[in-house]
């Protein structure tokens, strides 16, 4: 259409209580950006902050053009944010980048470039990771892997978000509205061709972490609910296991009872086998309840996000 600006990058970056890294972000993107010399847009998803960032980031939309605000009305949370990144990018190829600068601008042009030579998915894996805990180190590289192994999908081991999604790709990923979302997970499992590029992970330029244990176990958690029955196939072995070992167990009672032996008498025997088929049946049902509680949140068909303040150019 005449007087629409055909747009090549859309960089999305969520922010939620970044202040003291907006301009910082903002240098550094300009700088990669510009030195590609293509037409580019900066969408920064404002998720409920309360630190200054929203007027930080209209600051920044009155100032350049290139900079699209969307204001969220509270807090929807990283995977929303990033959801709502992608439905208003206009790029023919969109980024997905941390607002903490741990996953480095500078980075883009390596993606765009194996982006130019035909991959549609173009993730950046982490070879090196500064500033990080051994714990979060270890609970990273554990959770990668233990996706691997339970789901159908492959998730490329050793990434986050960061990566660059040509058009067709985010066209796609659009089409998908559940509301437990794990975008690399549904950048795994759409396909189309894909390549990784390593990278050197940075420390947080300033601030602290907006992702603690509580939060990284809730991502863990709808990753493995979203692509795996794992959880509800287990239920099923320690059901088969129990009924195994009852079967086992009957005839050996039985046997020692009638030889005279005094170990398996009274009630302490049947009060751990009811303790154990009763903590089982309680697991089962916490893991039933956890798919049936997504089914609910489906069925009632609320919007993934509201925008409060939108300003497009």
């Amino acid at each position: 259409m005449k007087g629409i600006k055909r747009i090549t990058y859309s960089v999305v970056a969520p922010i939620y209580n970044e202040i003291e890294n907006i301009p910082e972000l903002y240098r550094r993107v300009c700088e990669t950006m510009s030195s590609m010399g293509d037409p580019w847009e900066l969408i920064l998803v404002d998720d409920g902050c309360t630190d200054g960032s929203t007027q930080a980031i209209l600051d920044l939309a009155d100032k350049d053009e290139r900079v699209i605000p969307l204001i969220f009305a509270r807090n929807f949370g990283h995977q929303i944010a990033v959801t709502a990144g992608w439905d208003h990018a206009r790029g023919d190829a969109v980024i997905i980048i941390d607002a903490d600068l741990q996953d480095p601008p500078e980075v883009i042009p390596e993606l765009a470039a194996r982006w130019k030579d035909g991959y549609e998915v173009v993730y950046a894996v982490r070879s090196e990771r500064e500033g990080e805990s051994w714990f979060k180190k270890f609970s990273a590289s554990v959770f990668y892997r233990l996706i691997t192994r339970i789901t159908e999908v492959k998730i490329p081991l050793d990434t986050g978000d960061f990566r660059l999604l040509d058009r067709k790709v985010v066209d796609v990923l659009k089409t998908m509205r559940e509301r437990h979302r794990f975008p690399r997970g549904m950048a795994a499992w759409v396909g189309f061709k894909q390549v990784g590029v390593e990278y050197k992970r940075a420390e947080r330029f300033a601030g602290h972490t907006k992702y603690p244990f509580k939060k990284m176990l809730k991502l863990a958690m709808n990753a493995i609910t979203s692509y795996s029955y794992f959880p509800l196939q287990i239920s099923s072995y320690i059901g088969f296991l129990s009924a195994g070992l009852s079967i086992i167990a009957i005839p050996v009672v039985i046997l020692l009872r009638m030889t005279g032996n005094q170990e398996f008498s009274g009630q302490a025997t049947t009060l751990i086998s009811v303790l154990f088929l009763g903590g089982v049946q309680l697991i089962s049902l916490g893991i039933l309840g956890e798919y049936i509680g997504r089914l609910y949140d489906e069925a009632k068909g609320r919007p993934l996000y509201i925008i409060r303040q939108i300003n497009k150019k």
